[in-house]
């Protein structure tokens, strides 16, 4: 749909909002936008470079968490914990062929909950894990939704344009990019905000909605349209700093060869034009939440909507040697996370408070005044609409599967001070950082006599917290 249609489609949202009652406005509506991919790159979250105007905007209506977590950093098994509401050792999806309905038969999720409660329910993209760009849905919970967009395939891709960052892409010369001329709408993004806005539009507003819109990028290939690239002068890209020996202390789990690399031997060039391939890839994102959330505002349905805006889990853009997502560093297990509800008195304010996407699932419940479900494992983020500074966990647990044949299974807990993380319960590494002093964590403390008491001590709740998950 091109922005010629999406113009009369406002003033149609416009033109309906003069007719909400009282009666419609009791049960607050639900906006839930979600990435894939996204690291916390963001300029609410401090990003140096990132152009994120509408998802900055969106932070200052509400609250912008700096700790915010992921229970799994790969796309099927952090959106069935997250979607269910439970850790991924109770629904076992541990990979992106494991499939959550048939590990748990009669599991609930977060939509068909809310459609059973009596919610209109629309998903516009990827909310359950999609083989993507495929068009593959077999992971999508078909009891959850009363509108679904299915995910088209988007190759072949529009002719690139000739960029001004004259490298070679690639899996042996960096991460593929793409800068292809044209609109927004050429790529599934551009297509999914567009079907959100035309689904408001047509919404039957005796119902409130749920309405879900997981936008395709960054995830690879990093594809945007050419202006968003323009964002980017080339030169003012930079590779993250690092010790020469940052690796040395790494236990074998955790280092790059353990994961498909994508840039190994690619030159300083290459990996910087990836790095601004990818910023470009997230302010194409964010240009979509935007016209979303514009279209929200013209409907008259945004002072009755609550807003959630995340990611499934982070990414690596260089750091530890690393290009990809699934490790259990900060940059993979952290995610972006906004939350955004009418008349909020912290809004405008940032959270250093620990949260884990489990807490999605009894947010909302809590919120739309819904019961939640006995089996939630999360917590509701309620506290932080009136105060935030206020404190919900004490830690976030994060679990991975590392290694050429996902053989090496890791475990880990952040702290506001500390990350402790074991491979296969200790018997491949133990890792150890110290927040406070090191946030980049380059160096591993696990084996210094004077944080032999904390490790003790984090490694049991680890245990405690995080039994081994059942094992193909």
């Amino acid at each position: 749909m091109n922005h010629s249609l999406i113009t009369p489609l406002l003033v149609t949202l416009a033109a309906g909002a003069a007719s909400l009652t009282a009666a419609e406005k009791a049960r607050p509506n639900v906006l839930l936008l979600m990435s894939d991919d996204l690291a916390a790159t963001l300029g609410c979250n401090g990003h140096p470079l990132a152009r994120t105007p509408n998802l900055d905007a969106l932070a200052k209506r509400g609250v912008s968490f700096s700790r915010a977590y992921c229970q799994f950093p790969h796309c099927n098994p952090s959106r069935s914990s997250m979607m269910s509401g439970l850790r991924p050792e109770s629904t076992r999806v541990t990979n992106n062929e494991d499939n959550l309905y048939t590990n748990i038969p009669d599991v609930l999720t977060l939509p068909h909950h809310f459609r059973n409660q009596g919610y209109a329910t629309a998903r516009c993209g990827k909310i359950f894990h999609l083989g993507v760009p495929t068009g593959l849905e077999s992971m999508d919970d078909p009891q959850a939704w009363d509108f679904g967009t299915p995910f088209k395939s988007e190759l072949p891709f529009p002719p690139r344009r000739l960029s001004a960052v004259d490298v070679k892409t690639g899996k042996k010369q960096g991460l593929s990019w793409q800068e292809i001329p044209g609109e927004d709408e050429q790529l599934v993004d551009g297509a999914f905000a567009s079907t959100a806005i035309e689904w408001l539009s047509r919404h039957d507003r005796a119902k409130p909605f749920f309405l879900a819109v997981g936008f395709h990028r960054p995830h690879l290939p990093l594809v945007a349209p050419a202006k968003y690239f323009d964002l980017y002068p080339f030169e003012e890209i930079r590779l993250p700093d690092a010790p020469d020996n940052d690796e040395a202390d790494i236990p074998p789990p955790a280092r790059n060869g353990s994961v498909p690399g994508y840039t190994l031997s690619a030159t300083p060039e290459q990996r910087r034009a990836a790095i601004r391939a990818y910023l470009a890839c997230v302010s194409y994102v964010d240009a979509q939440a935007g016209r979303v959330l514009g279209a929200l505002k013209q409907s008259g349905l945004e002072d009755n909507t609550i807003i959630i805006f995340t990611s499934d889990h982070g990414w690596h853009l260089g750091e530890h040697g690393l290009w990809h997502k699934r490790s259990l560093f900060e940059e993979s297990a952290r995610v972006p996370f906004i939350l955004a509800t009418p008349g909020m008195k912290s809004a405008g304010r940032q959270s250093e408070s620990l949260i884990e996407l489990l807490d999605v699932f009894p947010t909302l419940c809590d919120l739309c005044g819904i019961p939640s479900p006995a089996q939630l494992q999360g917590r509701s983020l309620r506290p932080f609409l009136e105060d935030a500074s206020a404190s919900l966990h004490d830690a976030a647990f994060t679990q991975a599967r590392r290694g050429p044949n996902a053989e090496f299974w890791g475990r880990s807990i952040r702290t506001s001070r500390w990350r402790c993380t074991e491979w296969d319960e200790g018997r491949n590494g133990v890792e150890l950082y110290d927040h406070d002093k090191d946030p980049h964590e380059y160096t591993n403390l696990a084996r210094d006599p004077a944080h032999a008491e904390t490790l003790q001590g984090l490694r049991k709740r680890l245990a405690e917290k995080l039994p081994p998950i059942s094992r193909p």
